[in-house]
């Protein structure tokens, strides 16, 4: 029997590269539990770039940590290429992180060696796969050059920015050829142009070589490199940003929008299976909205209203106006 390509079958079935269907983790400190993730849901296509964004303590990191193999969800589907990350067994599970998964770290030491050049670092994770040393300095050499530091290939970390180490880590963790490249944060830790500079390379590498990219960050840089970002809150995904084609972006006149806004992101708010969304935090303290509200469906359109009781009262000038 002919063996069918995983993402051939993949792509046949319409299956999102990565899907996450009501994830949650659950952490005992003591005697509390804390929801990490309560029921999240999550696709996102092969070859795609795309960002996280949420505040501290929404289930970021805990979200990549899942996707990399690293934790696993106390409930929920997960799978990664076709793999589902629950049915694997620890030999798998570590086939799976050196292989099919890279990362990028916030402080770059934590995947660089300081007394090895940059190009021995990019080759160090392929020598331990226990690939070809030739085939290794080859696609080691490549990597340093698409991340703009050929000049430096025998320079050791010390002799290097902290720009520069990140753009080696982002090298190092695609040594492997992984599908999917995860980045905690990658430009926390650096100024503006060596953020920009890091960011040219996650999108260089997503162009010329289709890995799927996802960077979980508090930079707002980012959304200018990816068509969509996601937002996290208490556990969820919240909201979704898609960048507009520039012929689909139009004013609140009826007219084009102006030059600076074409091809901008527009936010839409993440419906889950069970039928449900956060509304924003702004929409719900202007309206003073309350454990119960009113819905209302007209025409085209739902209507999100309080309960009587729970309306504020208007300000006298606007009774009179």
């Amino acid at each position: 029997m002919a063996e069918v390509d995983g993402s051939d079958a993949l792509a046949a079935a319409h299956v999102p590269f990565i899907n996450c269907e009501e994830l949650v983790r659950i952490y005992k400190i003591a005697d509390l539990e804390v929801f990490a993730l309560q029921g999240l849901d999550l696709q996102v296509e092969q070859g795609e770039m795309m960002a996280i964004i949420g505040n501290s303590g929404s289930g970021k990191s805990t979200l990549l940590n899942i996707l990399g193999g690293i934790d696993r969800p106390t409930a929920g589907r997960v799978s990664v290429g076709g793999k589902d990350l629950l049915k694997l067994a620890r030999a798998q599970m570590l086939r799976y992180r050196r292989d099919d998964v890279g990362f990028v770290w916030q402080n770059p030491a934590r995947n660089l060696v300081p007394y090895l050049t940059v190009l021995q670092n990019v080759e160090l994770p392929m020598l331990l796969a226990g690939r070809p040393s030739t085939e290794g300095r080859r696609w080691a050499s490549e990597l340093v050059e698409s991340v703009g530091l050929a000049h430096r290939r025998h320079h050791h970390l010390v002799e290097l920015s902290m720009g520069e180490q990140q753009r080696v880590a982002i090298a190092i963790g695609l040594a492997n050829r992984p599908a999917l490249l995860l980045a905690d944060e990658p430009t926390g830790s650096v100024d503006n142009a060596n953020a920009q500079a890091i960011l040219e390379v996650f999108a260089r590498i997503n162009g010329d070589y289709r890995t799927t990219i996802i960077i979980v960050t508090h930079d707002v840089r980012v959304s200018s490199y990816v068509n969509r970002v996601v937002g996290i809150r208490d556990g969820k995904t919240s909201v979704e940003f898609l960048r507009q084609p520039a012929d689909a972006v139009w004013s609140g006149e009826g007219g084009p929008a102006p030059a600076e806004e074409k091809g901008a992101h527009q936010e839409f708010v993440m419906l889950d299976r069970a039928g449900r969304l956060q509304l924003p935090h702004e929409f719900v303290e202007a309206l003073a909205l309350k454990r119960r509200v009113r819905v209302v469906l007209e025409d085209d359109h739902i209507v999100v209203r309080p309960q009587e009781q729970d309306i504020p009262p208007r300000d006298p000038v606007e009774r009179g106006a």
